[in-house]
């Protein structure tokens, strides 16, 4: 078994710069030939394909945040008018806001680099517990574990006692997904009175979605055997980075170009500075450059002993703005004052926290005179089809309460 998906992992800086300013000043061209809000873009910034310099001229772009982006695509939907209108589409995923991400066909090794760092291989059978209703998490991690020769069993969002019957009957030895649904169906099978440690084949997990806790990590590793490694991406750009054996930040996968920049400015910063993750993915179908995740990571620079010559991400340090992801999902102000229009007497505020390594989302619904059972069951029903994750608390508050100072999201999660 080789150690690298292939041998762009180990080529040099300078060499992976060329290759890099040659497929960024493709897509340039590219966009400005088939999108006319690309154009519009290049053109406000004053940044020609033909005379562009890689990376240098990178800052003069702005920066697109998701909040942008949804923005764009109301308007203009289904992609705001950043897609090649004659490409054929392999398939559309969904996410909330709504965003619509258009892709092509299986090309790209989406998530393919990250399974191969954490050794799984022919042979191994793997248990894919991302969802695979409409988000793009289920389908593009599934194939990226075939792109490697897994065998996938798309378990997807099954509740916990049929995955453990999966588990139990046809003997995966890889799980991925989010530590979280991993401990719960731990959970479950304890309760079942299995040794998930001893009765499972499970050796090996790749997460991704939510943070995996130092403390969680050292449960599974050292109680269960459960080798772990960690995965970031974001819907809007596929695959950003991962982790080796190593287990000392995310590689940065070789289809994206990633800065760190400061979250004011736009500007990139030096490797070691804080600042927020901004990506842009290589792609002729949807020409989305420098794109804000949100996230806020450093850069190291180092030389890994594992042989890969990529940068690495140095975890997430926090958010910038007032986007939160829950459960592996965004919820933006956007997606709350749309919902709340059809409750104009009330107001809302959501508050985030974790409570056993999970990530509990509590509603607070501000209404005038207290709701009825029948009307906070219907706002549970409106909020998730709006913002896709479900309630898990829902408090009345009184109107009088709230004012315009009032925050509609509150993050109370603290991590490590």
């Amino acid at each position: 078994m080789t150690a690298y998906f292939d041998e762009n992992e180990t080529q040099s800086v300078e060499d992976r710069q060329i290759h890099q300013g040659r497929r960024m000043r493709r897509m340039l061209r590219e966009g400005s030939e088939k999108s006319k809000r690309f154009k519009a873009i290049l053109d406000g910034a004053g940044v020609d394909p033909e005379t562009f310099r890689f990376p240098d001229d990178m800052a003069k772009l702005p920066v697109i945040s998701r909040e942008k982006l949804v923005e764009w695509e109301l308007a203009e939907p289904p992609y705001g008018g950043l897609d090649d209108p004659d490409a054929e589409i392999d398939r559309i995923f969904i996410s909330p806001g709504p965003v619509y991400e258009p892709h092509l066909g299986e090309d790209d090794p989406l998530w393919a680099r990250a399974y191969k760092a954490a050794g799984v291989q022919k042979g191994d059978i793997a248990l894919n517990a991302f969802s695979y209703h409409m988000v793009a998490a289920g389908l593009t991690f599934h194939n990226g574990l075939r792109k490697v020769g897994a065998t996938v069993i798309p378990s997807g969002a099954a509740g916990r006692e049929q995955q453990v019957q999966l588990i139990r009957d046809l003997k995966p030895t890889v799980f991925s997904g989010t530590p979280s649904f991993l401990m719960s169906i731990i959970e479950k099978a304890e309760e079942l009175n299995f040794r998930f440690g001893t009765d499972f084949r499970i050796k090996k997990a790749c997460f991704a979605a939510e943070p995996l806790l130092p403390n969680v990590r050292e449960t599974l590793e050292k109680k269960y055997g459960i080798d772990t490694y960690t995965m970031y991406g974001a819907t809007e750009v596929g695959d950003i980075g991962f982790e080796c054996g190593e287990k000392k930040g995310w590689h940065i996968c070789e289809e994206v170009y990633v800065e760190i920049v400061d979250p004011v400015t736009g500007q990139a910063v030096p490797p070691g500075e804080l600042g927020e993750i901004v990506v842009t993915r290589f792609n002729s179908l949807f020409f989305l450059v420098r794109f804000g995740t949100g996230d806020l990571s450093r850069l190291i620079a180092e030389s890994c002993p594992c042989g890969r010559s990529s940068y690495r991400l140095d975890g997430i340090a926090g958010r910038v703005g007032e986007a939160v992801k829950v459960r592996g999902l965004f919820v933006a102000p956007s997606q709350l004052r749309a919902l709340m229009k059809a409750w104009p007497e009330e107001a809302l505020q959501i508050l985030v926290d974790r409570e056993d390594d999970k990530d509990v989302l509590t509603a607070r619904l501000f209404s005038p005179a207290l709701p009825t059972d029948a009307l906070m069951e219907t706002f549970r029903k409106n909020f998730r089809e709006t913002c896709t994750v479900g309630i898990d608390k829902l408090e009345w508050v009184d109107r009088k309460e709230w004012d315009d100072q009032t925050p509609m999201i509150v993050d109370q999660r603290k991590w490590g």
